[in-house]
């Protein structure tokens, strides 16, 4: 492909940008940073006149792909009433009442922009219920870019400390030494380790915050037993169970991840898919744990929340989504591609690992059958794994540079099999 157009913009664009981009993971996109002119239901264009089938999905909120007619209808029709009240107006509320008609967890609801400051809005709320000062999160992770969640997100082993006890590595310079200390880090999907360290830790812990589903490394699906003794272990001492469902709301289903395993926390963030990429997140829980926010003793504001536009946006996306059928049909295209490329792994002698729930999912090359946590993510080959996204992007493939997939309402059989096609001639060419 030709991306010449595309160079000579990021070489404007780092005259005013800094490093040309707005978001520091824009940079690593193959062969640089791009610039892109449109986008059509599963189909992105770049300035240079390339065609992408999109599994990118704009890093995830395009559940409906591109511009969907009605998502867009939407917020014209109530963008011409106004932006912003700087007060309450009838879509908020009409959006409230809609995800409290589908999320388990959602009896009283704050919004806000996006994961991070509704991520932050949680452990304010969960500190402020318990009277305690620490969160235990998990290795790998992700739970916004602010200081007291940017760690534990580097995978380097020999830094890392021993597994049951592991050490606090920083995301990013500039990081508050003491912010480390709102914390204890643990690997993922060890629910004895979780155990022992509650026994232990248990009177200075507000809550414990998980993605339900490990997506942002390697697409890793709680094991058996795992979420429901999450569950168990915050009845037991009275500590938050907060999902990040950031990814995994109204893609693995309307009720996010904790309506597909049945297991209701006690608070949950949820963005991304909610408004088919406009900037709108919401923090909902249980009435006993968001009192605090009732009551104003928590205080939580944003001049932007719940803008007019923005709860169209997600009032549209979900309407789309209620259509009879719809996840049921992501997930089985999910499930096609999968199947597809592990047969060709198969057939080609490749090691590539293939997981995820099948709205998501993850490639890479690793000899593991099957990964758990984190620290198995350090078995793939690097090399190798980049080598298959580049090639498949030069093909117009799009996939996220860690390998994570994702499957819109709006992709049909036959993206899935050209997919397939595409990756089958990559392994035969990586042989």
């Amino acid at each position: 492909m030709n991306y010449t157009e595309s160079k000579r913009l990021l070489e404007r664009a780092k005259m005013s940008l800094a490093g040309g981009v707005s978001s520091e993971f824009r940079k690593y996109a193959h062969p640089h940073a791009l610039f892109y002119s449109h986008g059509e239901g599963v189909h992105l264009y770049d300035v240079d006149g390339n065609k992408y089938l999109d599994f990118t999905l704009s890093q995830g909120p395009l559940i409906l792909g591109h511009s969907h007619p009605h998502v867009l209808k939407r917020i014209q029709e109530y963008s011409a009433k106004g932006q912003l009240f700087a007060g309450q107006h009838l879509l908020e509320l009409e959006l409230a009442e809609k995800l409290q008609q589908h999320i388990p967890s959602a009896e009283l609801i704050r919004f806000c922009l996006d994961g991070s400051t509704a991520v932050q809005t949680a452990l304010r709320v969960s500190r402020a219920k318990t009277g305690k000062g620490k969160f235990i999160r998990f290795e790998g992770h992700y739970h916004g870019w602010l200081d007291n969640v940017s760690w534990g997100l580097t995978l380097d082993e020999e830094k890392m400390g021993p597994r049951e006890n592991p050490l606090s590595l920083p995301w990013s310079e500039g990081l508050p030494a003491n912010t480390k200390d709102d914390f204890i880090i643990l690997p993922w999907n060890d629910l004895e380790l979780l155990k022992k360290t509650m026994e232990e830790h248990h009177q200075n812990i507000a809550a414990i915050i998980t993605e339900p589903i490990m997506c942002n490394s390697g697409c890793i699906l709680p094991r058996e037993g795992f979420l429901e003794g999450l569950r168990e272990i915050c009845n037991a001492y009275g500590t938050a169970l907060i999902f990040d469902e950031v990814i995994t709301g109204f893609r693995t289903s309307l009720g996010g991840a904790q309506s597909y395993y049945n297991i209701t926390p006690d608070i949950s963030i949820f963005a991304k898919a909610m408004a088919s990429g406009y900037p709108i997140s919401a923090v909902v829980g249980k009435k006993e744990w968001m009192r605090s926010l009732e009551d104003g003793s928590v205080i939580h504001a944003g001049t932007m929340n719940a803008a007019c536009a923005l709860t169209a946006a997600a009032l549209g996306t979900i309407e789309v989504l209620e259509e009879k059928g719809t996840h049921e049909r992501i997930h089985a295209l999910g499930k096609m591609l999968m199947d597809g490329l592990r047969e060709i792994s198969a057939d080609l002698d490749q090691n590539l690992l293939v997981q995820g729930l099948g709205p998501m999912l993850h490639t890479g090359f690793t000899n593991l059958k099957e990964t758990h946590e984190f620290r198995d993510m350090a078995t793939y080959d690097a090399v190798r794994s980049k080598l298959f996204v580049t090639k498949m992007h030069d093909r117009g493939v799009r996939i996220i540079g860690r390998g994570l997939w994702y499957i819109s309402a709006v992709h049909t059989e036959e993206h899935i099999e050209h997919a397939i096609s595409v990756a089958r001639e990559v392994l035969q060419e990586m042989r």
